[in-house]
């Protein structure tokens, strides 16, 4: 299928909002709260009404999801690019496409596209500086096979949320590493 198709076949933001069972509070928080800087705003000024399209490979459970999206859709307002949201347990075709590392189905993916369907850009599933500071985390856990495993573990994922509702910074490194792959077409 062509990536025309695929964004075609995806669900607008009020109707994935709609479907949504986990994170919509927190997401939404997010999207009510978080505006560009006047930066960013600048750096997105020749990517206005350029007639870009976005394929948003998601899920509502996903933490990353419930970061990224509300700022790729504070991206999108700003230069009129239509974002499409398909599920990527019931999209797995695309999803193979756009792995992580070559084998992982981590998303978001975000498949930015020309008028005409061609892919100018690809982004996701983390911005760098949140991809690290999850690594930093991940080495503070004692190893898999340890009693205490899966609840240090629950305790990272919590502190991870809360900070991705919560700080700013966070925030504005995802909407940099955006504009970004915008910008650089990469």
């Amino acid at each position: 299928m062509e990536l025309l198709d695929w964004f075609q076949k995806g669900m607008r933001f009020q109707e994935y909002i709609q479907g949504m069972k986990v994170n919509k509070d927190e997401m939404m928080g997010i999207y009510d709260r978080f505006s560009l800087s006047d930066k960013e705003i600048t750096r997105l000024a020749d990517f206005k009404d350029t007639g870009m399209k976005v394929i948003v490979l998601t899920e509502d459970w996903c933490g990353d999801a419930m970061l990224n999206n509300p700022i790729l859709l504070k991206i999108a307002d700003e230069i009129g690019m239509e974002v499409r949201f398909v599920l990527r347990d019931r999209n797995l075709e695309l999803m193979d496409q756009y792995l992580t590392n070559g084998t992982s189905r981590a998303i978001p993916i975000y498949i930015i596209i020309d008028k005409e369907g061609k892919e100018k850009a690809v982004w996701g599933p983390r911005a760098i500086q949140v991809q690290e500071m999850v690594n930093n985390e991940r080495k503070k856990l004692p190893t898999q096979d340890a009693e205490d495993f899966k609840d240090k573990q629950m305790s990272m994922y919590r502190r991870l949320t809360a900070s991705y509702q919560e700080d700013e910074k966070i925030w504005h490194s995802v909407a940099d590493s955006i504009i970004e792959a915008i910008v650089s077409g990469k």
